[in-house]
């Protein structure tokens, strides 16, 4: 992940937590307007989500639980992926560019969440089919 030009090889938890902080940063540019605190409302919301549902997928309490959690991340980096696109595309910020990074690293985690569902799926139709 680069945000703020430091490359940063970092387990998915802190990644999250990186990703809720760039997400923090682009909020707090955006101008208090009325489109502006709208966007940004749903932007913050958004984009800190997927850090506390991590954490909530891990402390799951069967694997179809952890796999609604992972969903829920999942359906909240889209929906982030959005925000950031329109935020950039208006623009609402100074530096539109600076986004690039931030919307390179949602791609990446939206990736690292459709696979990490694929095999917890996979593995919980396998352990279902052994069963019966």
């Amino acid at each position: 992940m680069e945000i703020e030009g430091k490359r940063q090889v970092l387990d998915l938890e802190n990644r999250l937590l990186e990703f809720s902080v760039a997400v923090i940063k682009v909020v707090e540019q955006i101008p208090n307007t009325r489109t502006g605190n709208h966007i940004s409302g749903q932007l913050l919301r958004s984009g800190t989500s997927p850090y506390p549902n991590h954490g909530e997928a891990q402390a799951a309490e069967s694997p179809k639980d952890f796999i609604h959690k992972l969903r829920i991340s999942l359906k909240e980096l889209r929906e982030t992926q959005r925000w950031l696109k329109l935020i950039q595309r208006i623009p609402l910020i100074d530096n539109p560019e600076q986004m690039n990074s931030l919307l390179a690293e949602t791609e990446e985690l939206i990736r690292i969440f459709v696979t990490s569902i694929k095999i917890s799926e996979s593995r919980r139709a396998m352990r279902s089919s052994i069963r019966n």
